[in-house]
């Protein structure tokens, strides 16, 4: 039997478990749509003005940078799980990717991205 039968068969269960979900959802919610209740905001106080505002390029450059290095967090995690099995050299690669990373927080750091104002 092929060694990945199971992730194949977990995968495949998974897929229709969300599928399944999905199509429950749909045909077991109440259909009971008004204008109201399809407007953008539902509850709270009535939007006044425009509702499309710009926001600060900074923001999104915040954002950008968190996500980098939460995705950089996984990456290390199993890396550091299994250190001591995977000899030196990936040690030494896992130091380069971690500079990289300093160098691109640091340069970050230097213009200012950091600064929430």
């Amino acid at each position: 039997m092929n060694a990945y039968a199971t992730v194949y068969v977990i995968s495949l269960l998974a897929v229709l478990f969300a599928a399944a979900t999905l199509a429950a959802a749909k045909l077991l919610r109440p259909r009971l749509a008004y204008e109201r209740k399809l407007s953008t905001y539902e509850c709270g106080m009535p939007a006044e003005g425009s509702t499309e505002t710009r926001l600060n390029i900074r923001f999104y450059v915040f954002a950008l940078l968190f996500v980098l290095f939460d995705v950089e967090t996984l990456y290390v995690y199993p890396w550091a799980v299994t250190a001591r099995e995977i000899g030196p050299l990936a040690i030494a690669e896992m130091g380069v990717f971690l500079g990289i990373l300093f160098l691109g927080l640091a340069y970050a750091w230097a213009k200012g991205a950091l600064v929430w104002e």
